[in-house]
């Protein structure tokens, strides 16, 4: 019998067991989707959070307060003080020239919305800002116009919609222009509608927000509790270190630092933001590398145990095989062959599964991106004939040394 017969062989025995074949195969799809789903969610997750800072461009960054990090080697970190709205806007004004600056904060990060007889739940983010947020983050206008000049200076009750809020507060076909909208006890009347953004990640749901005024998110939002941040979008002509060299210096003159004195601010560039994602990315893939590889394991154990069953219920024809000639190798082949194509059906479910199961659990987290990891697939293939082979190797080296006169005497 050669090799192809040996493989006839094989098939026709895993058609002949349809329900043992089903349940080791299941077996292993389970293993290799847990493996491929975890994967490929972190996978898209991380896709469409770059695709969400990409929006800011590569030549911005931006001035806030000094992230708390708890304590440091026992000692619990040194708090500064906030940065404040007034120190911002005296930045602004110094570093013109220099690049485009814009102000901005979060009034609120759980705002119910109202308009007539609809509400929004409670987590649409409420985000003041000046004139220049929208051309440095780059939104885009869907209807309606941008603040205007007098409506950021004196603080108007005006409020720009994301695509979410417009969908969830008027028909269809309805136009959200001049109409009013209610939110932290302010009238607001609609003025634009932005384009969706889609994305989620660091910047939380972009199509669940409004805009308005920096000065009305003051007034609606308590300017004391409120977080301001700088945006900065440099010059061409500029390197990206030495604009953060001349707005470093400038924020310590505004602040009053002495020379010896840490910065009290931090500035975020987008580059560091990416690869601050990038490693935390590549920690959760070993930590879902490590999660589908025990589930494998297990399935893969389950697996040898069924083989072994086999080995055991088709001892006679083990028998009647080797008194007709068969070899130990050909006896080997026929159950390695069974285990293989066993974990290749439980291989490609396993796959199908896992980038179904893994994009729809990244659309739930907010991702708005569907996404074939080709890299995963190929390990999930290398996996599942990798299992298939240590698997089937021990039930199949017992087939392989049974004594056919024994064999044949099996009941």
């Amino acid at each position: 019998m050669n090799f192809i017969e040996n493989v006839g062989e094989g098939i026709k025995s895993i058609k002949a067991n349809k329900l043992r074949t089903i349940l080791t195969a299941a077996i292993i799809a389970i293993g290799i989707t847990s493996l491929v789903g975890i994967l490929t969610a972190i996978d898209a997750i991380q896709t469409s959070v770059e695709e969400s800072f990409s929006n800011l461009g590569s030549k911005t960054y931006t001035i806030g307060n000094v992230r708390s990090r708890g304590s440091v080697g026992g000692k619990k970190a040194k708090s500064h003080p906030k940065v404040k709205y007034e120190e911002l806007q005296k930045f602004k004004e110094l570093f013109q020239g220099y690049g485009l600056v814009s102000l901005n904060g979060v009034a609120s990060y759980n705002s119910e919305v109202k308009q007539g007889s609809k509400v929004t739940n409670p987590n649409v983010m409420v985000r003041g800002v000046d004139e220049n947020f929208l051309a440095i983050d780059s939104y885009e206008i869907a209807t309606g116009r941008n603040f205007s000049a007098s409506e950021i200076q004196n603080g108007s009750n005006v409020a720009i919609i994301a695509h979410e809020l417009t969908e969830t507060l008027f028909d269809k076909g309805e136009n959200p222009i001049g109409k009013k909208i209610s939110f932290l006890g302010a009238n607001c009347r609609v003025i634009g509608t932005l384009k969706s953004q889609g994305g989620s990640g660091g910047r939380g749901n972009l199509d669940r927000r409004i805009i308005i005024p920096l000065n009305t998110a003051r007034v609606v939002g308590s300017d004391r509790n409120m977080s301001f941040q700088a945006t900065v979008a440099m010059n061409n002509s500029i390197e990206m270190d030495q604009s953060i060299g001349v707005a470093t210096g400038l924020m310590r003159a505004i602040r009053g630092e002495r020379p010896i004195d840490e910065n009290s601010f931090e500035i975020t560039a987008n580059k560091s933001i990416g690869e601050r994602l990038d490693e935390i990315s590549g920690y959760l893939k070993v930590g879902g590398f490590t999660i589908g590889f025990i589930t494998l394991l297990g399935a893969s154990i389950g697996l040898m145990n069924i083989m072994l069953v086999s080995v055991t219920e088709r001892t006679r024809e083990i028998g009647i095989r080797k008194a007709m000639g068969a070899t130990p190798l050909k006896i080997r082949q026929q159950f390695l062959i069974e285990a293989l194509v066993i974990c290749q059906m439980g291989g490609f479910g396993g796959i199908i599964l896992g980038i179904t199961i893994g994009n729809v659990i990244a659309q739930v987290m907010g991702a708005n991106t569907f996404i074939v990891p080709w890299i995963w697939v190929g390990f999930g293939v290398m996996i599942g004939m990798i299992v298939g082979l240590l698997s089937g190797y021990l039930p199949a080296h017992k087939a392989s040394k049974m004594d056919p006169i024994e064999s044949l005497r099996f009941e």
